[in-house]
């Protein structure tokens, strides 16, 4: 047993790159994941190390010694045998030769096949562990793999009904092309011999055995094998480079007759084996000829109907009462041709037909193929999920080549997708990869329109949701993005309608850099250019998907109606787009809009009130305000459509003056602070600063004193005829030098104010002045009267 590759130089080595971990086992062979180191295509390395043989002769004297080395040649002989009969025989259920056996520094083999998951006797032992630990049922088994890369991946299997009723209908189309096609016996059909790759399906390996039948006379390149050596056990040599006789037909061991009756006898153990518990076969000889004959001359110990074939779990009874005793017998000319078994009751199900009709797909005709699809999404919920996933999944995507059946199958492929419990892995795998072939790569090289690739760009847009939640935001980026572009350019209208309206199930996934230069601009330049009414009205949704509104139209209730103020209108979590795009991109294109139809106005209007929700004051009093003017007044609308016009002027009107009456007034307190704080910045009339105008309680004078003269109602002091002085009391002084000042007087007569209400002087500012800012309104206008000019 080794672990490492790295002793055996090869063409393969050097062409491939090999994990060096084992995957799994296939009797002498060890398996390895690898990829072509050109291609990068997986494939499995099937290894064969000489020293596990040589390990068992070390002890042995020099004549058994000799014996040994003759044992072990012919053991190799054998595997070149059956890597060389794999590169003879082509058929879907027999396991695909990729590279040649080679030899290998000390006599190792190696050669390179399909992928493969595990050999069945790997994924029964693992069954039956899990089993033992106390698994209830073990429905799924696990492995863990390494890349050639180290990735390590896990892998699920299954080993329920319809799995088992799918592979063994498998191997007996396998058996059937070997017995009629190939004239070969098997002759060793065992689990280590079927190997399950990667779709789940099962192929016949392990034909170390396989000889012509005893009087064949079909041609053949395959030597014939002498049963005697082949039955001639050699303790000395590991039981998996041997026949197994547990699985052996009685036609080999009792009438030593090579015939291909022989391999539906071994079919029908490996059936029970299946069921059985533990995953044996119901034939145990231990690798002893003697022991076999002692089973096969007792009743009791011999598999049949009587004794449930031996197997310790219920046998299905279609499989138990008609399949296994016409498989099971001792006499070779009762048993059932491979042909007959696929024709069995067994096999009379709809999911197994189902899978029947898709290993035969290519050859039904195109109406078969059509109702086929239509039929098929209604019985996929009855599928096991591994089934889907690995057996029906690929080989749908397999057939959208078809172009006049891509959406059907499209419809299936989504259908899977959403029943499968975790479908980030598949989708990623084998179903995104084939969308962007399809839709981006062969779109590009065919530029005529294709109707039947139109249909199932609309299933794909149908299913963005899905898409977005089993893709990572890069993966969207790269691979489906260019998909929903490619809608959004279309000149078909319905894909466009329908990418658009799936933009809320995309934006969470993309970046904000991303949505604002990619798929921003191929929306607007395609709302900007649309004749299509129906696509105006939907780019005009898509804006407001990108501003964070909602795609409700606003016949919806939109707050604005003074009904429930309290309501808040719901918008999404956070915009897709900035303010500035919203103000200086989208704002433009809506104010472009020429038509006058009412469907595109209300939906413009649903734009203006997420932007104006938005936007600035200042731009929504400037530039949306003058659009909703515009807009309401159009010809067409009706009352209840103006009145949604007005409802958002009146409200964005509102925020305006609100916003703006908030700033003036911060601006005022601002403004009072400084005056209280500042005397050199008072000023009278706005007029730049005034001196003499500050009042001091020390000399007597105040600001009321001020008020009474402006206003008129400054009371004369008995006998004192000055007119020009400032004093109140009879203590005041005189300081300003123009009340003795001999310049010519003017008399200046108007009417009295109509009421000192309208006046508001403000209160009194600490500690003992305040400025006064006058009513300009309260003044009349003044007209000259009588001129006195002074001696």
């Amino acid at each position: 047993m080794f672990s490492s590759l790295k002793g055996f130089s090869s063409n393969i080595n050097s062409n491939y790159s090999v994990s060096q971990t084992v995957s799994s086992t296939a009797g002498a062979w060890k398996i390895y994941d690898a990829k072509k180191k050109s291609t990068q295509k997986p494939y499995s390395v099937f290894v064969f190390d000489r020293k596990s043989l040589d390990s068992h002769g070390s002890t042995l004297n020099r004549s058994s010694a000799s014996s040994f080395k003759r044992a072990t040649e012919e053991v190799v002989e054998r595997l070149k045998k059956e890597a060389s009969s794999l590169a003879r025989l082509r058929h879907p259920n027999v396991l695909e030769l990729v590279e040649p056996v080679e030899d290998t520094r000390g006599g190792g083999l190696q050669f390179v096949t399909e992928p493969v998951t595990t050999s069945l006797a790997s994924l029964l032992q693992e069954k039956d562990e899990q089993e033992r630990a106390g698994g209830i049922g073990g429905r799924s088994s696990r492995y863990v793999t390494e890349d050639s890369d180290g990735v390590r991946r896990r892998r699920e299997l299954e080993i329920d009904e319809l799995e088992i009723q799918k592979g063994l209908l498998q191997v007996s189309k396998a058996l059937e092309f070997l017995h009629e096609n190939a004239g070969l016996v098997h002759g060793n059909l065992t689990p280590e011999s079927v190997l399950i790759n990667a779709k789940s399906d099962w192929k016949i390996s392990g034909l170390a055995f396989c000889s012509p039948p005893a009087n064949s006379s079909k041609p053949t390149s395959v030597q014939p094998i002498s049963l005697s050596e082949a039955l001639n056990l050699d303790p000395r040599l590991p039981r998996y480079v041997q026949i197994d006789l547990d699985y052996t037909s009685p036609d080999f061991v009792l009438d030593n007759n090579l015939t291909t009756s022989a391999d539906m006898f071994s079919l029908g153990l490996l059936c029970v084996a299946l069921y059985n518990s533990p995953h044996r076969s119901p034939i145990e000889a231990s690798a002893s000829i003697s022991a076999y004959k002692r089973i096969f001359t007792s009743s009791s110990t011999l598999p049949a109907s009587g004794n449930e074939f031996l197997s310790k779990r219920p046998l299905p009874r279609d499989l138990a009462n008609h399949v296994l005793p016409r498989l099971i017998t001792r006499r070779p000319a009762q048993r059932m041709t491979a042909r007959e078994f696929q024709e069995s009751q067994y096999f009379d199900n709809i999911l197994v037909s189902t899978i029947r009709f898709l290993d035969a797909f290519p050859a039904k005709t195109p109406s078969e193929k059509s109702s086929f699809m239509r039929g098929l999404n209604k019985v996929l919920p009855s599928f096991p999920k591994s089934v889907m996933e690995k057996k029906v999944l690929p080989a749908l995507l397999e057939e959208l080549k078809d172009r006049e059946l891509l959406s059907l199958i499209l419809q299936n492929v989504f259908k899977i997708m959403s029943l499968l419990p975790s479908s980030q892995r598949a989708f990623g795998e084998k179903v995104r990869p084939k969308l962007k072939e399809i839709f981006v790569d062969n779109a590009k090289q065919a530029q005529e329109k294709d109707t039947a690739r139109d249909a199932g760009l609309m299933v794909v847009l149908e299913n963005t949701n899905l898409i977005a939640e089993n893709s990572s935001g890069k993966e969207f980026k790269d691979d489906v993005l260019p998909i929903l572009i490619a809608a959004i350019e279309s000149s078909t209208p319905s894909l466009v309608d329908a990418a658009l309206r799936g933009l809320p199930n995309v934006l969470p996934i993309l970046d904000f850099s991303t949505i604002k230069n990619e798929l921003f601009p191929v929306i607007a330049t395609v709302f900007s250019k649309t004749n299509s009414l129906a696509i105006k009205v939907r780019g005009c949704r898509a804006f407001v998907i990108l501003c964070g509104g909602t795609n409700e139209t606003s016949s919806g209730d939109d707050g604005l109606d003074g009904l429930a103020p309290d309501k808040k209108r719901k918008t999404s979590s956070s915009s897709a787009l900035d303010k500035y795009t919203m103000q200086e991109k989208i704002v433009p294109l809506i104010k472009a809009i020429k038509t006058k139809e009412p469907a595109v106005m209300m939906a413009a209007l649903d734009v203006l009130r997420v932007v104006g929700d938005n936007a600035d004051a200042e731009f929504v009093a400037m530039e949306i305000l003058p659009i909703l003017w515009n807009m309401s007044l159009g010809p067409l609308l009706d009352l209840k459509q103006f009145q949604k016009f007005m409802d958002l002027v009146k409200s964005l009107s509102r925020r305006v003056e609100d916003e703006q009456t908030k700033k003036l007034q911060e601006l005022a307190v601002t403004n009072g602070a400084t005056a209280a704080t500042s005397p050199t910045n008072d000023d009278f009339l706005g007029f730049g600063g005034v001196t003499g105008t500050t009042f001091d309680a020390a000399n007597g004078t105040t600001s009321d004193d001020f008020e009474l003269l402006v206003k008129g109602k400054i009371s004369q002091p008995p006998g004192n005829s000055t007119n020009g002085g400032w004093d109140a009391t009879p203590n005041a002084t005189v300081t300003s030098p123009r009340a003795k000042s001999p310049a010519a007087q003017f008399s200046w007569s108007s009417p009295p104010p109509a009421s000192n209400s309208q006046f508001n002087p403000p209160k009194a500012q600490p500690p003992s002045f305040r400025t006064v800012t006058p009513d300009l309104a309260a003044f009349n206008t003044l007209t000259p009267q009588t001129t006195h000019l002074g001696p």
